[in-house]
């Protein structure tokens, strides 16, 4: 997503931190921005369990749960951008989504670092191989989303699940890559 269109969550995030932290008696907070015009309408202490709702433009509402993880993701897509981040990220979805310790991890970064270097804007010319995982074609990454060129995350999901499908762990891909330079 662009940073242009995020403005506005980002600043409501910052705005709910604030009247959160402040303990304010529940009330409206309003904020024109120059999109759009929000709301914030903390829970009133009867209600502790109630996230806080954000209103923009009275046409939609965020919820402000929703948008810390908006926040968080973005982000993750954000370290993702550089390889040490992408490790970072496909290290934690390893162990996260596949139980995938340690010891596969390292197959998985000696794999990817052959591959990619980590890099998501990486392209072999003359295969049309994209990204971290060098998906072939590079439009398979699209079972995922359709971002698969811009996000990061997208494409570590994919090469996690795909090497998940066809080679059970990151260990047999990597030796299945040293027999015939592909995986």
């Amino acid at each position: 997503m662009k940073r242009e269109v995020l403005a506005p969550l980002m600043a409501a995030a910052i705005l709910f931190t604030t009247v959160n932290s402040a303990h304010a008696q529940p009330a409206q907070v309003a904020l024109d921005l120059p999109e759009a015009s929000l709301k914030v309408s903390p829970p009133d202490d009867s209600e502790p369990t109630w996230s806080t709702l954000l209103e923009m433009s009275d046409a939609s509402s965020v919820d402000s749960m929703e948008m810390a993880l908006v926040s968080e993701m973005i982000a993750k897509v954000e370290a993702a951008r550089k390889p040490k981040g992408a490790r970072a990220v496909g290290r934690e979805l390893a162990k996260e989504n596949y139980g995938w310790g340690r010891y596969q991890y390292s197959c998985l970064d000696s794999l990817w670092t052959r591959e990619s270097h980590w890099n998501y804007r990486a392209r072999n010319p003359i295969t049309g191989a994209h990204g971290i995982p060098q998906a072939l074609p590079a439009t398979r990454m699209e079972i995922i989303s359709s971002d698969w060129r811009s996000n990061p995350i997208t494409q570590i999901e994919w090469g996690l699940r795909y090497i998940s499908i066809r080679y059970e762990t990151p260990c047999r891909a990597l030796a299945k890559f040293k027999r015939s330079r592909y995986y």
